[in-house]
């Protein structure tokens, strides 16, 4: 399933462009990190990308048909989007939650079968978070409800998966848990990831391709190793940065003015 953008332009009302002439191409099973500056339109193209929004001109091609030529339905079983983080309202319970996703798959009746039953049981295992089944969704800290909509979107078993800071609200083990179980769904099922993220190691270590986001406008696409860098990182964030190779990665260090790192 490869996503195709070409010339994407994008600007709210009474804006300026906050996205201009944005092109990539991925392949199936293609592992994409989105990163940048708050203001640069990291959830903006995400939300273009899963149909929330139209663009003001270019266009976007998914398993090489026109994006708009989807129905609503369609579309559901081909991307799947965790969004970030919120509150709900109702009290739906998390194996609820996790329910919904199947609707697309649901006869006239709307009746669970026997796969959809299995295709949640499966997610709350990838996830680990079973234990939450029956507890409202309301009652549950922002890192476990966040683990319970990273469940809903692997139930929808949809080829593209759309993350908007899959990790936040996440510590540190459950984070590098949730990049471990995305990077083996594009290994052994050959899903295609998109995450927007904030944490560039995070990028770094899982991401094959960034496309890094500048706030003026410019972007930045290509493999992972060649679009991080030192030089690139400091002009796009406006913050100097220590680079060190840890196996097969590249991590960065952000060096404050009043830091131990920058008083050596």
């Amino acid at each position: 399933m490869n996503i195709e953008v070409k010339n994407l332009c994008f600007a709210y009302k009474a804006q300026s462009e906050i996205l201009k002439n944005i092109s990539f191409g991925l392949g199936q099973g293609s592992f994409l990190s989105i990163a940048g500056p708050n203001g640069a339109g990291k959830t903006t193209l995400l939300n273009l990308l899963s149909g929330l929004l139209k663009p003001m001109s270019g266009s976007i091609k998914i398993d090489d048909a026109p994006l708009q030529s989807y129905s609503i339905k369609q579309l559901a079983k081909k991307i799947a989007v965790v969004r970030q983080e919120f509150v709900p309202v109702f009290e739906f319970s998390a194996a609820q939650v996790v329910s919904m996703a199947r609707t697309p798959y649901l006869g006239a009746l709307a009746f669970e079968t026997d796969a959809d039953k299995e295709a949640v049981a499966d997610a709350f295992e990838m996830t680990d978070t079973a234990r939450f089944a029956d507890r409202p969704l309301n009652h549950l800290s922002g890192g476990e409800r966040q683990l319970i909509f990273i469940a809903r979107a692997l139930a929808q078993q949809t080829p593209i998966l759309l993350l908007d800071e899959p990790t936040s609200f996440l510590d540190m083990g459950h984070q590098v848990g949730i990049y471990d179980l995305l990077k083996k769904m594009q290994i052994e099922n050959q899903k295609t990831i998109v995450a927007v993220t904030h944490d560039i190691n995070l990028a770094a270590q899982y991401s094959d391709a960034t496309l890094l986001l500048a706030a003026d406008g410019t972007y930045k696409f290509g493999p992972t190793r060649d679009v991080l860098t030192t030089e690139r990182i400091e002009n796009v964030f406006g913050v100097k940065t220590f680079a060190a190779q840890v196996g097969q990665s590249r991590f960065f260090f952000p060096l404050g003015k009043y830091g131990k790192g920058s008083r050596a």
